[in-house]
């Protein structure tokens, strides 16, 4: 078994010797990850398959072309985003510079999830060695196939002195927990996550928590229901319903669900073939237990589509659920399967009522062409990102944050804001210390008179500036140094 302590011990060592702080290492380390992914793409795609039976496209598009475009943008972007921040400033301070300096948290723990087993361990890694970091990752061991592939061919292309694989179960990766890491980020479920955060506790850890929940969908009459079936059901069937931001269940009208049935019958086909099960493109369950538990969730639903699967093959049909209970088991746990239970619901307003009873979900999705009803959804509810009329697709923007609130996760990552997440913004006040700028100290030091107390409240007193705050420091410089000029011509 491999000594946790051992291994945070030389990483440490290795980033205290300053070497993942320097632009040239984070950007060679950066190249080496995107030669990685060209050079192993086979190797890669067959893990993928092994797992979890991905087609090549969506392996290409879900997870490698994924992680080499992360790298590159990491890579493009990585001397700007490692630049201090010179920040607006208060009459106060403006002589002073202020500014943020990003900086490393030291040895950070990255716990990858099964479903999407290379991208959302790989990512978080990237932004971590973009942002000057060791690491230490552990894959999960849900999908070995694509954890030994990663503990292989990692060592090869990044420095191992610096990054570190850990496989093991869930018992070795409790011990893993209870070493005291700078910075934790996990992917995978709520229950987990609690455990994680725990631990983190224990020393103080920040943490990112990347969870789950119930992401709810909501569909009404104003919208072309065809196109609208076609994007519920790729953003159900992708990865077999196994991503974390799949719409989980379907809010729509007594009349609306009947038009929906028969589209999302019709794109099925259209998709997949009129035998999904023979389809190269659709995904399979991980492992029989979560085979068993997806299955039980069906008991006693009423099925108006699908509903047949294959134990063998760990094989479930697209299945759309009706006249659903919302205190049954399958309304009370995250799906994660090709299971979508369809709720009635009046409008947009009991629509909305319903969402806010429960925990607060990681995406929200709203089919509307009315504005009104759109904005509804954007002000009354609270969930970690939300997407109008598509899904999933908002987790392809990385100029957004992706990430939970509440139930379904805490911090958030993707392009800048994974650079951010695994860097300190370091405060830094620079003030000059001569005779000439200890004149405008005086105030602030004893003996204290009704003198310095207006000129305090003068220069910290908050104003609502008539100009662009980017333009003050400018315009107050130039008034400064006329008073100054002029001083210095009646002196002399």
């Amino acid at each position: 078994m491999q000594n946790p302590a051992e291994i945070l011990s030389h990483l440490r060592n290795s980033f205290n010797s300053g070497l993942t702080k320097t632009l040239s290492f984070r950007e060679t380390q950066l190249k080496n990850l995107i030669r990685l992914y060209d050079e192993n793409t086979t190797i890669l795609l067959e893990a993928l398959h092994d797992d979890l039976n991905k087609s090549t496209q969506e392996s290409m598009v879900c997870e490698i072309d994924y992680l080499k475009n992360d790298a590159l943008n990491m890579l493009y972007n990585l001397s700007d985003w490692a630049k201090p921040n010179y920040v607006d400033k208060e009459l106060i301070n403006i002589m002073d510079t202020a500014k943020l300096v990003p900086e490393p948290y030291g040895v950070v723990l990255i716990i990858g999830a099964w479903n999407y087993p290379l991208q959302l361990t790989l990512s978080p890694l990237t932004a971590a060695i973009a942002s000057g970091n060791c690491a230490i990752v552990k894959p999960s061991e849900v999908a070995p196939a694509t954890a030994k592939v990663i503990a292989e061919l990692l060592p090869k292309y990044l420095d191992s002195n610096c990054y570190k694989i850990f496989l093991g179960q869930p018992f070795e990766t409790q011990k893993l927990l209870e070493q005291r890491f700078d910075y934790i980020f996990f992917t995978g479920s709520t229950r987990i996550g609690t455990i994680v955060a725990q631990a983190a506790a224990k020393y103080l850890t920040p943490i990112t928590l990347e969870l789950g929940g119930k992401s709810p969908c909501y569909l009404d009459s104003t919208v072309d229901i065809e196109i609208a079936a076609a994007r519920i059901l790729w953003g159900k069937c992708v990865n077999a319903g196994q991503t974390c931001i799949a719409p989980d269940y379907l809010l729509c009208s007594e009349e609306v669900e009947e038009s929906f049935i028969q589209a999302f019958k019709k794109m099925q086909e259209k998709q997949y073939g009129s035998d999904i099960k023979a389809s190269p493109d659709y995904p399979r369950i991980i492992n029989n237990n979560h085979f068993n538990r997806i299955i039980k969730l069906l008991e006693g639903q009423n099925i108006a589509l699908g509903g047949s699967h294959d134990a063998n093959n760990r094989f479930i049909e697209p299945t759309i659920c009706t006249k659903v209970d919302p205190r049954s088991p399958i309304m009370s746990e995250e799906i994660f399967g090709p299971i979508l239970p369809i709720i009635r619901v009046n409008n947009a307003s009991e629509a909305i009522n319903f969402i806010n009873e429960r925990e607060k979900p990681l995406a929200l999705y709203v089919f509307s062409n009315d504005g009104e009803i759109v904005d509804l959804f954007e002000k009354q509810t609270s969930s970690g990102g939300i997407c109008v009329n598509d899904t999933i697709m908002h987790f392809a923007c990385d100029a957004l944050p992706f990430g939970g609130v509440g139930n379904s996760g805490l911090g958030a990552y993707h392009g800048k804001f994974s650079f951010d997440t695994f860097s300190h913004q370091k405060p830094i006040l620079e003030k000059s210390i001569d005779k000439f700028h200890e004149m405008f100290q005086d105030s602030r030091y004893a003996p204290y008179s009704e003198r310095k107390i207006k000129t305090l409240s003068f220069l910290t007193r908050k104003r609502k500036l008539p100009i662009p705050k980017k333009y003050f420091v400018q315009i107050i410089l130039v008034i400064l140094g006329f008073f100054i000029g002029y001083f210095m011509l009646l002196v002399y």
